[in-house]
């Protein structure tokens, strides 16, 4: 079934994907390395609907959500996982649009634990492209139900990916935007990410059993189980490979992850360093590895 990405021409008839009854997928046309074939805005529910992670702000993208709604449907949820702008920056004008309140956790640095906050000036912006100008109608707590015409959701405070991060629980199915995802492992880079933060949610989720996950990139995680414990061991590996790496001496996040990400695309390097950085925080907190001077982007790390 073909997948309406907005890049129709408007007012042409397309037909959103239908992972499973009362679920629509509306994909939006911003492909790259880090979105794969670009970013997954879900409707859930029949008659009165909830939009999960409107997306990237292009007109085009809009107005793909607003034709894949049946005659006399109508938005009344808008829910942004997180305050990256490939998820959030559609929200305000699609809740101009369509009336319908945003929710989400917060704004971007809502979540942040107070060590990175205290680390947020040394390590400067991360370029990833949080969207600073995100404010929720309505903020969402951990535990929190939302309710519909038809479903229900929970919200699951996540922080890792983004201080933010939420992921919602539609019974035993989890829209987990960028924190679980099939096609690709998630990148945390610090301040506004936390590798520790990251591990101990893939931890929370993994005490409960999945059928299913909707993310915010990709396909559907069709087995979870396997999959939460891929990312974890995959982590933990990483993270094996960066002490080993510290082993021959001091040595910075662009030169461990020139070391241990051999096969890496050239674009995708950046990307990578952020993530042994992100490591390297957490490690130095576990007393596992540590900075030679202050704490920042080009700083040296020895081991523990």
């Amino acid at each position: 079934m073909a997948i309406l990405d907005g890049r129709g021409a408007v007012g042409k008839a397309m037909t959103p994907a239908r992972p499973e009854p009362g679920l629509r997928l509306v994909r939006a046309p911003n492909p790259s390395p880090l979105t794969a074939e670009g970013t997954n805005t879900w409707i859930l529910g029949e008659g009165r609907v909830a939009v999960i992670d409107p997306g990237p702000a292009l007109p085009h993208h809009m107005e793909a959500i607003l034709a894949a709604l049946s005659a006399g449907e109508r938005v009344s949820h808008i829910l942004v996982t997180h305050a990256h702008l490939d998820h959030s920056a559609l929200a305000p004008a699609l809740a101009s649009e369509t009336g319908a309140p945003v929710l989400a956790f917060g704004i971007a640095t809502d979540g942040m634990r107070p060590a990175m906050a205290r680390l947020a000036p040394s390590l400067g912006p991360t370029g990833e492209g949080a969207d600073t100008a995100f404010r929720p109608d309505r903020r969402l707590a951990d535990g929190e139900r939302v309710q519909g015409e038809g479903w229900a959701l929970e919200a699951i405070h996540t922080p890792g990916h983004m201080s933010n991060h939420l992921c919602l629980a539609w019974e035993d199915r989890l829209f987990s935007g960028d924190h679980v995802m099939g096609w690709s492992t998630t990148v945390v880079i610090a301040p506004d990410g936390d590798m520790g933060a990251y591990m101990n949610s893939l931890g929370r989720l993994a005490t409960r059993p999945w059928q299913r996950m909707y993310p915010g990139h990709g396909d559907a995680v069709e087995t979870p189980e396997a999959r939460l414990a891929e990312l974890t061991a995959h982590r933990r590996a990483r993270e094996s490979q960066i002490l080993s790496t510290l082993h021959s001496g001091p040595a910075t996040a662009a030169e461990v992850a020139r070391a241990i990400y051999t096969d890496l695309a050239p674009a995708l390097l950046p990307a990578a360093e952020q993530n042994v950085l992100a490591h390297l925080i957490d490690l130095e907190e576990r007393k596992m590895a540590a900075a030679i001077g202050p704490l920042c982007r080009s700083a040296r790390f020895t081991l523990g």
